[in-house]
């Protein structure tokens, strides 16, 4: 009866503590969203199956980035047009309303004239939605219940490319490409607050998770700024192997992963440090980095490989590519994650 005792608190003590056992797992339901640059379409992948398994157009315009809706229900796409950021082209003037489910375009913003947005962002603090408006020189906050302009932010630059928002809600960040600048944005007062010269070009941005340090890659240099979020002023430089781009910090908030395009690498940044302590290979040209709500994977959007890869963020590989469509770009998560047991790794 002892032994038998000892060999069941043995086995107990074994499931409990496998590494197999009670990772977070996504839902039915969870999905990963894709914006295909090329293919004018958005991508819905199961990211457990690792496939995608529908794609939405978005009426023959083109779409670089895509937010979800808290709930998991909705995509919203803004259709900047077909250029690139300061070149000549088509000058996108509305944003597409996907409803996840149906997989149908169910509703549109129109912002009156042509401003080329680009990144949106769903802010659960205001409850409102704010996509940049480069020609506007501007962020432009929406209501999604009624899908109307409710005001606009101005960044005061030119080319406010990508936004970034504190995880307070309360301050704002654009990367303006071309001028090479950021502008801080006071979110509820909507004014510019400081505008902080980089280089002669920078790309993307984000901010920590403590809102301490925000950072944009230089597109002169192979390397990241750091900007201290307390006084608005460049606070040092982290050299990079190669030019970085999309940026992401992981759950724990203790390393930074930067996209390394012209590599086809994503720079892992020790954010004690600031120094770069590893590099791991995906496909060609790397952009945008997603992690994922449970912090265990990482997405990585590879346009020039039609790719998104998932990496490993407790073994720092790739753990499997995913076929997206033409020139995949801009990411988001829709849907929740819960706690169940599994006998595979996520």
């Amino acid at each position: 009866m002892r032994k038998r005792l000892v060999c069941s608190l043995v086995f107990v003590f074994c499931v409990a503590s496998s590494p197999f056992l009670g990772h977070t797992q996504t839902v039915p339901g969870a999905v990963l969203l894709v914006a295909n640059q090329g293919g004018q379409n958005l991508s819905i992948i199961d990211p457990i199956a690792a496939k995608q398994i529908a794609v939405v157009p978005e009426g023959g315009v083109t779409g670089h980035e895509v937010a979800a809706s808290p709930d998991g229900r909705t995509a919203y796409v803004p259709i900047y047009g077909n250029s690139g950021v300061g070149k000549p082209g088509s000058d996108g003037h509305n944003m597409v309303v996907i409803d996840i489910a149906s997989r149908k375009v169910i509703g549109n913003v129109d912002f009156g004239h042509g401003v080329r947005p680009h990144c949106v962002i769903y802010d659960r603090h205001s409850d409102l939605l704010y996509v940049t408006t480069e020609l506007d020189q501007t962020v432009t906050a929406v209501d999604p219940r009624t899908l109307k302009v409710v005001g606009s932010i101005p960044t005061t630059q030119a080319e406010s490319h990508m936004l970034a928002i504190s995880h307070d809600g309360r301050r704002g960040y654009t990367a303006n490409v071309g001028p090479g600048t950021v502008s801080v944005l006071d979110m509820a007062a909507r004014k510019t607050i400081a505008v902080i010269p980089i280089s002669a070009s920078i790309q993307r941005i984000s901010v920590s998770n403590d809102d301490s340090m925000v950072f944009t890659a230089d597109q002169t240099k192979p390397q990241l700024a750091v900007i201290d979020a307390s006084t608005n002023k460049l606070k040092t430089w982290i050299p990079l192997p190669a030019s970085g781009y999309g940026t992401a910090s992981t759950a724990d908030g203790r390393r930074l992963l930067v996209a390394l395009p012209s590599a086809g690498k994503v720079a892992v940044v020790d954010l004690g440090s600031l120094k770069v302590e590893r590099t791991i290979d995906v496909p060609a040209g790397p952009a945008e980095i997603l992690i994922r709500p449970d912090g265990l994977v990482a997405y990585v959007s590879c346009p020039g490989a039609n790719q998104v890869a998932a990496v490993d963020l407790t073994q720092w590989k790739v753990q499997s590519l995913i076929d997206a469509g033409k020139y995949a770009d801009g990411l988001a998560w829709a849907g929740k994650l819960t706690l169940q047991s599994s006998g595979v790794k996520p």
